[in-house]
């Protein structure tokens, strides 16, 4: 049985048995898997720190036919968000969106969109910091909605929709944010994670983290 090699974006870890973990992925090209990295827990783990949350990889893994489950054997960081991993809120962000990922992306189905959404959403968060919180969020939400197929009507203030064309025709790092007021920030963003609580059947466990902020 061949190696397969993906660049990849690990959203979740589960705990299994004494030494292994369950571990949810985004790879680039086969879409959201789920595989057993065994011994990930020991020591000398041979994944390293390529198992935390939203570290981009390539991972090595073996597929075996008609098994839900793929066995991952190491990885190879190519980047990782630990630069911000002391910043609580920025690190909240990060939970959040691999929250919504994990939530809202089918099964073996590559999205190359939504794989470089991550990307440029945490890229942001690293170079902007905490202050480029809560517009890194709102356009997310925006683009993950609307990526994934069920972006509604939007019912929301004025200067809400004006803030969501512009998240809808200008990359994350034009988003001016003194040019909105925070309620138009607050507002769409509150809209937007209800569709995808909706969506997902399932409250989000890191908005009542972030509302407190």
């Amino acid at each position: 049985m061949a190696a397969i090699v993906s660049e990849s974006i690990t959203l979740r870890t589960y705990p299994y048995g004494e030494a292994d973990l369950v571990v949810s992925l985004f790879t680039r090209d086969k879409g959201k898997l789920r595989g057993i990295a065994k011994r990930a827990r020991k020591p000398r783990s041979p994944f390293g720190a390529g198992l935390e949350r939203l570290c981009c990889s390539r991972m090595t893994y073996y597929q075996r036919e008609n098994r839900e489950l793929v066995t991952l054997s190491g990885c190879e960081i190519v980047h990782s968000p630990f630069a911000i991993a002391g910043n609580y809120a920025a690190a909240l962000g990060l939970d959040f969106v691999a929250e919504v990922a994990e939530q809202l992306l089918p099964p073996a189905s590559p999205d190359e969109r939504f794989y470089r959404l991550i990307l440029a959403v945490m890229g942001h968060l690293e170079e902007a910091g905490e202050s480029a919180l809560w517009r890194a969020l709102t356009y997310y939400s925006f683009w993950a909605v609307r990526l994934s197929g069920f972006l509604p009507e939007l019912r929301v203030s004025d200067a809400s929709l004006a803030l969501a064309d512009e998240i809808a025709t200008k990359p994350i790092g034009a988003v001016l944010p003194e040019g909105w007021e925070k309620s138009a920030h607050l507002d769409l963003r509150r809209f937007l994670i209800r569709e995808i609580e909706h969506h997902a059947e399932r409250r989000l466990l890191t908005v009542p983290l972030i509302e407190t902020l």
